[in-house]
């Protein structure tokens, strides 16, 4: 649908609930999921629905680059779900958000953050769920625009507006403790988190050659960022939000694609036990097959153990049309491995997870792993840092939490820790370790049902650029979430 420019009354104040962050923090196993978990419309007249933000950011940087920004936005988005008939239901929802000027013109990186804009800062609105839900004894199929949340496929919901997409899904349950999924997704638009990497292309020099943003592929986003209407609300084919529509000499190139498949099981038929396995077929670029098993164990009174190892494989398939964007090396052979042991008494969560990945020199990532759909389902990411999947790096993160809910508040701290090899894409033949410690507190305001105020903070060190111009930032964010 054609875009529109959001007046202040569209959305004053704004908000979604905590669902696919950053980062998982307070030890909690990823829940992976692909279907939007908002209402189930079986009143008689429907039910409407929304999630409103009111979110300011304020990022201060030192070393390499020094400058503060910060931005105050609002936004959000507000639906309709029918009632059910038959086993017929739709869903239909309008998004948005609006960026205020606290410190005038021009509007530029230099003092507001590109992440709570559309693409060039530009506010926007667009519909965003748009889907027909059917369910029949224990199969659920759903087609049009709708969030998800899967590993390699996912909403992001970091800043103003989520990852949203077009897909048509199936979901089974009729084995006994286990879950099927199979699903196509076509198109995507990609949140506004997205505007962090700016352009996915970057010219070297003035040589009129250039170079794919490693970081963008490789922190869950694609080279499509270059295009103004993939962060802008506007629904783009999935093979051109990973990859753009340009070559390393800047000519234009149709990197649209079938867009991507996937099939998944979760088995949960052991007691303790939580195995799940999802596949993601993107036609012409690379198969990811991810591994993920939980195991929790009591230890003692109040005292659990859980056990959790992920395995990540991509390899390229089809026309590899990531040779489009690097000089003919479409090809990927990458692994991923990590293991998490979190404890929990009580109130307290504490976990500590490693993760190493590999190292190939004749791959398009030396080795390194993609998520240019969103998702991420690293166990050792941070809220910002996405680098523990570059190639030869070795990554740890440390994270407690403790829930006073006598009080409504949840306090989570974190650090993670990244040691990179000389492989790696972002900064090629450099070495270099990498660290972000940071916090994240929630706190449920009871006068009002629904209203939750959350205050974050990331700390990233060295985080990269060039060799000798390292920066480091502090992050602090204040949101407001009202959820009806």
């Amino acid at each position: 649908m054609k875009l529109i420019k959001m007046s202040l009354i569209a959305i004053v104040a704004t908000c979604s609930t905590y669902a696919a962050d950053e980062a998982t923090i307070d030890g909690t196993v990823p829940d992976h999921g692909l279907i939007d978990t908002i209402h189930d419309g079986h009143k008689d007249n429907g039910e409407i629905y929304g999630q409103f933000r009111t979110f300011y950011l304020d990022r201060t940087y030192l070393g390499g680059i020094v400058n503060n920004r910060n931005t105050l936005s609002a936004g959000g988005y507000v639906g309709y779900m029918t009632p059910v008939y038959n086993g017929f239901s739709a869903m239909v929802a309008a998004y948005g958000t609006y960026g205020f000027k606290i410190h005038g013109d021009p509007v530029t990186s230099a003092n507001y953050d590109p992440s709570m804009y559309g693409a060039g800062f530009e506010n926007y609105a667009f519909i965003g769920h748009a889907y027909v839900n059917y369910e029949s004894g224990e199969t659920n199929v759903k087609a049009g625009r709708m969030r998800l949340d899967t590993p390699f496929a996912g909403a992001d919901d970091a800043r103003m507006l989520p990852n949203l997409f077009e897909a048509a899904l199936v979901t089974n349950k009729s084995l006994e403790n286990t879950t099927l999924i199979a699903g196509h997704v076509f198109r995507e638009t990609i949140g506004t988190f997205g505007n962090v990497y700016g352009t996915g292309w970057k010219e070297i020099g003035n040589t009129g050659t250039y170079a794919a943003n490693s970081l963008a592929l490789q922190s869950g986003y694609g080279l499509g960022l270059g295009l103004d209407s993939t962060t802008s609300g506007s629904f783009e084919n999935m093979g051109v939000v990973a990859l753009g529509n340009q070559d390393a000499n800047g000519n234009y190139v149709d990197n649209s694609t079938s867009g991507v498949s996937v099939v998944a099981g979760v088995y949960e038929g052991i007691e303790g036990l939580k195995l799940q396995a999802w596949d993601y077929i993107a036609w012409d670029i690379v198969n990811t097959l991810y591994l993920q098993g939980d195991y929790s164990f009591k230890v003692a009174d109040g005292f659990t153990l859980v056990a959790s190892a992920q395995y990540i494989n991509q390899r390229d398939i089809g026309g590899a049309y990531l040779g489009n964007v690097n000089g003919g090396n479409g090809k990927i052979n990458s692994n991923y491995i990590a293991g998490k042991i979190t404890g929990k008494y009580d109130n307290f969560t504490a976990y500590f997870a490693y993760s190493s990945t590999g190292s190939n020199n004749d791959t398009f990532t030396n080795g390194g792993i993609i998520t240019p759909w969103g998702g991420m389902p690293a166990f050792t990411q941070g809220m910002v840092t996405r680098h523990q999947f570059f190639a030869n790096t070795d990554a740890i993160k440390i994270a407690a939490t403790y829930n006073f809910k006598d009080f409504g508040l949840k306090a989570s701290v974190y650090y993670t820790e990244f040691d990179m090899g000389s492989e790696n894409t972002y900064r090629p033949g450099i070495a270099w370790k990498s660290n972000e410690p940071g916090f994240d507190f929630q706190y449920k305001i009871a006068a009002v049902d629904g209203l939750n105020f959350r205050f974050r903070g990331n700390f990233p060190n060295a985080f990269g650029a060039s060799a000798g111009s390292e920066f480091d930032w502090d992050e602090y964010r204040v949101i407001l979430n009202y959820n009806f």
